[in-house]
């Protein structure tokens, strides 16, 4: 049975790709072994979806037997009512610390290739 795949883990796993092939490129690699990414806990990724999307997309590519490794970091935020920065796991969720609901995103919703393993 084949996982149905949001289009969006497509279109983020054909810019990796992009990104990767392009780096390898211009520093003088022939081949990607392992690509670490990082991906915030509120990036609206759907993980199981990106690492099957990711097996797809790399066909024919230098990274066409790359090891993906996925390093998830935690949604981060300042809390404007009592000064705290905290960590959140929803958008809209209520700080852990006070209950408000007025606090800025601090972290948590990036993605970004960390490190390759090249050859």
């Amino acid at each position: 049975m084949i996982p149905i795949t949001p289009m969006h883990e497509f279109s983020l796993c054909e810019g990796i790709i992009e990104t990767i092939a392009t780096q390898t490129r211009q520093q003088g690699f022939n081949r990607v072994r392992r690509v670490w990414l990082e991906i915030g806990a509120l990036a609206n990724v759907e993980l199981d979806a990106l690492r099957f999307a990711f097996e797809v997309v790399r066909q024919d590519t230098v990274a066409a037997t790359a090891e993906l490794d996925i390093i998830t970091l935690p949604g981060r935020a300042q809390c404007l009512d009592c000064a705290q920065a905290v960590e959140v796991t929803q958008l809209f969720d209520p700080c852990p610390l006070c209950g408000g609901y007025q606090w800025r995103l601090t972290g948590g919703n990036e993605m970004r290739i960390k490190e390759m393993e090249v050859e």
